[in-house]
């Protein structure tokens, strides 16, 4: 019988290890694409999550079980992504150079989602490259709450509950965050045609 969450998390704070790493291995996953999406950085990305597990084994003690792991989790996630965004907006000059594994691997996503191949048209090749360079760079233009809400609903597909209780606002605060998202998007993209 495989234990649920909370009983994992009982074991836990019972100093049992290996009831974390069965955590850890259930949740890694979409914690890693949730901070790959909201970072587009792997480097990044993977320091989010090593980062999101300890600080959550850490904080064990604090999770009272209101909202389900998965939830806590992603909130503790979404935050250290918030965090990582702000410190690099910092750092960044007015013209930002490209970082290692922003073009990496998904230069053709757009045709290789909608067909499952590669288009051997290189036309259709060239024209999909720019659309998901010009989607990259329209997420990224967001800010880091409104990053949050679209990486969530579009990417990782959680209800606006679960992204109410992942970010800890309203379930309206959320509504307006992914309408006003999307309507930058939207206005961003339109550049492309």
């Amino acid at each position: 019988m495989v234990p649920n969450d909370w009983e994992l998390v009982q074991r836990t704070r019972q100093g049992d290890r290996e009831a974390f790493r069965i955590l850890v291995e259930r949740y890694q996953r979409k914690v890693a694409a949730l901070a790959l999406g909201m970072l587009r950085n792997p480097d990044d990305a993977m320091d989010v999550v090593q980062d999101t597990f300890t600080k959550a084994y850490q904080s064990l003690e604090r999770f009272k079980g209101d909202a389900s792991f998965y939830t806590w989790i992603y909130r503790i996630a979404v935050n250290l992504c918030i965090d990582v965004q702000r410190r690099d907006a910092k750092m960044l000059s007015s013209a930002r150079e490209p970082r290692d594994g922003d073009d990496e691997g998904d230069a053709e996503l757009p045709a290789a989602m909608l067909h499952g191949t590669e288009p051997e048209d290189p036309f259709q090749r060239v024209r999909d490259a720019e659309l998901a360079r010009g989607i990259r760079e329209a997420v990224a233009e967001l800010t880091p709450e409104h990053r949050a809400v679209i990486v969530l609903r579009e990417v990782d597909g959680l209800s606006y509950e679960e992204i109410s209780r992942v970010l800890d606002c309203p379930k309206g605060t959320v509504m307006s965050r992914l309408h006003y998202a999307r309507k930058q998007l939207q206005a961003r993209l339109r550049r492309l045609r």
